[in-house]
């Protein structure tokens, strides 16, 4: 029995050697490699930690070192079963001595690190070199030889498995549910401005600022709070490189107050305008959704609302006019839960932008399923009414004005791909504002695109004036329904493309599917089989839009059409500064707008010999899936919605946004005015 103790003390001794390495001593610093498991186990990562013991009075340097220094680094060329390390960097401290400012940390630290491995379960040896830099009132380099050997077998905590755990709970984290949160991220003379909010009041924030572009940096944070606590305006001087603007740069923000602290991805996007009141932008909003009516994406729309009004044409006033109001109700009731939404998705942190679900497979799946049963209504294949029950709780005749609220929502789905002029200036102002601007302005965009039903409902006697019912009604329906049964293709056709070849194919048949199945008339409904034909088919369609993409390449990735470049961000400033101008086209294969400006626009002249010269780089952005590099730079521009495009040039180095619809005399004065020309 005494036997076995020891040898289990010996084996728990050799255990805890094996999974430190040795102490390196220095007069200023103490280092080591840790391991927080005491064998490989099953798993492809071991978390290790990168432990250093500073002298009174001098630090080691972050990830960005601030004005001057550079971060630890290991030469780990020489190790056995490791295929790289991944590091992680704790919350750091900002130092200042003798007006230079630099970031990192004094006393202890230990940097969490996970060593993947190339085989999974076999042994693990570290043999590395380490750099580093440490400061006092002088730098020293220091380079030391470390080693750590964490044998094969099952894992299990060891001595220092608290100790990495404690530094890296200090590693920020993109937040949820912390209450701390980056709001927007502008751009002023020089300097940029941080909006931080805070669900409690906040006491001491600190902020850290890096970018991936060579030349910029930021100074020490001035940090303004709010009367009440819970928000403050933190200013950081910046340093741009020549050639460069801040203006739609990719910045990681790490704010820190206290024991919370939150890492977040941003954009530097345009300074609201100076004084413009709430007002102003809901008038803006307001205009925007009703010349929304009038842009090519609501064309489609064209066919329901000419329906509404065939329907009504002998109704009662009263019934008219319930009926487009309850139509209205359904436009602005899709644009309240489009604001709800936005606001949950940047609560979350997710990029948005207007027309986003279109991106979605899925989403472009049931709206074509929609649309070929609305197609079906329309040549009385099938009636869009709600059971008998629901109907009388509703208070209409079997559901007639449920559907024209449905019909309502349905517009505003389909409205939504392409945005519209001062439609993109209200939602910059409401997306980078809070909660209460987002429902204002998407309400006012509501009514906008909803004025139409609401004049017929002010005025029912405007339909009340059409010929009597005959063969033409059905003419017109038939025309209607072919609409919407070549928007429904429409709308398969981009599906389509972003699934993979197999569900490709799955997806059109299923489509095809279901219109067959409206096809065949009331018949087939009597005897029960045209209804399990429509539940395999939706199920079908469910499945191909859940299908994970694998057939098209990234937006990026894919070549683009003639003389289009694949859109770059970081090359625009080098370009500029060589004396080019770039041309910036955002588009996507749902934004019909889009396809406007390309036909009218981009393929003729003197437009078109115009961006086809030496001097002009015409870059295209393919925003058909989603891109988190596309919405970003979006939003520095304050626009969340395309088409979008953007000119480039010695004349403008921050870039010149032109209209949604394009001319080419606008296109021509931007080129201009880019070149800086008279």
């Amino acid at each position: 029995m005494v036997r076995a103790l020891l040898a289990l003390l010996l084996l728990s001794a050799w255990h805890a050697c094996a999974v430190a390495g040795t102490w390196v001593r220095t007069d200023i610093a103490d280092v080591r490699l840790v391991s927080a498991v005491a064998a490989t186990g099953s798993e492809r990562a071991v978390p290790l930690g990168l432990q250093f013991r500073l002298e009174e009075g001098w630090k080691i340097y972050w990830r960005t070192p601030g004005d001057a220094g550079y971060p630890p680094q290991l030469d780990t060329s020489d190790s056995r079963n490791l295929e790289r390390l991944d590091w992680s960097w704790p919350v750091p401290e900002r130092f200042d001595w003798n007006g230079l400012e630099s970031i990192g940390y004094g006393d202890e630290v230990v940097l969490p690190l996970s060593a993947v491995l190339i085989e999974p379960g076999a042994p693990l040896e570290i043999a590395a070199t380490l750099d580093a830099l440490v400061c006092s009132e002088v730098c020293i380099p220091l380079t030391a030889p470390l080693h750590l050997a964490v044998p094969a077998g099952p894992g299990g905590p060891t001595a220092y498995t608290q100790l990495i755990d404690r530094y890296r709970a200090r590693v920020p984290t993109a937040g949820d549910g912390i209450g701390l949160s980056v709001e927007r991220v502008t751009w002023d003379d020089g300097a940029i401005d941080v909006s931080l909010r805070s669900d409690v009041p906040l006491q001491e924030p600190a902020l850290f600022v890096e970018s991936d572009r060579a030349g910029y940096g930021f100074r020490a944070p001035r940090v303004e709070l709010a009367g009440d606590g819970y928000a403050a305006s933190v200013r950081l001087e910046a340093t741009v490189p020549a050639g460069g603007s801040l203006r739609a740069l990719p910045v990681v923000i790490t704010a820190v107050d206290g024991a919370r602290f939150v890492e977040a991805n941003s954009t530097v996007i345009d300074p609201p305008a100076a004084g413009t009141p709430l007002l102003v932008m809901i008038g803006l909003a307001l205009i925007g959704g009703l010349i929304l009516n009038l842009m090519p994406c609501v064309l489609p729309v064209l066919s329901l609302k000419l329906m509404q009004v065939l329907r009504a044409g002998h109704d009662t006033r009263s019934t008219v006019r319930v009926g487009f109001l309850a139509t209205a109700a359904g436009v602005v009731t899709s644009f309240l839960a489009l604001a709800a939404g936005a606001i949950a998705l940047r609560h979350a942190g997710v990029a948005i932008g207007w027309g986003i679900q279109f991106q979605q497979p899925l989403f472009l799946i049931a709206l074509s399923v929609v649309l070929v049963v609305f197609a079906g209504s329309m040549i009385g294949s099938l009636e869009i009414r709600l059971p008998g029950v629901l109907a009388r709780l509703a208070g209409v005749d079997g559901g007639g004005h449920w559907g024209n609220f449905l019909s309502g929502a349905f517009a505003t789905l389909l409205a939504t791909p392409c945005s519209a002029p001062f439609v993109g200036t209200a939602l910059g102002f409401a997306l980078s504002a809070g909660a209460l601007e987002i429902l204002a302005i998407f309400t006012a965009m509501g009514v906008g695109l909803a004025a139409p039903w609401l004049g017929i409902a002010a005025f029912p006697a405007l339909v009340t004036v059409l010929p009597r019912p005959g063969r033409w009604m059905a003419v017109v329906r038939a025309v209607l329904a072919l609409a919407l049964a070549l928007t429904a293709a429409w709308l398969v056709a981009i599906a389509a493309e972003q699934v993979d070849g197999t569900w490709r194919h799955v997806t059109v048949l299923a489509v095809a599917a279901m219109a067959a199945a409206l096809a065949a008339r009331a018949w087939w409904w009597r005897r029960g089989l045209g209804a399990a034909t429509a539940v395999l088919a939706c199920v079908a369609l469910l499945a191909a839009g859940a299908a994970p993409p694998g057939g098209r390449p990234g937006p990026d990735a894919r070549a683009v059409d003639g003389s289009w470049e694949e859109f770059d961000p970081g090359r625009i400033t080098g370009l500029v500064a060589d004396g080019r101008v770039v041309f910036v086209d955002v588009t996507a294969d749902w934004c019909l707008t889009c396809k406007v400006n390309d036909a009218v626009v981009f393929a003729t002249d003197p437009v078109a010999g115009q961006l086809s010269t030496q001097d002009v780089v015409p870059m295209r952005a393919d925003w058909t899936r989603p891109d988190d590099a596309i919405a970003r730079y979006l939003s520095g521009f304050g626009r969340y919605g395309i088409p979008f495009n953007a000119v480039y040039g010695p004349g403008a180095p921050d870039g010149v946004p032109l209209p949604e619809l394009l001319s080419p005399g606008a296109v021509l004065d931007a080129l201009a005015e880019a070149r800086g020309s008279p």
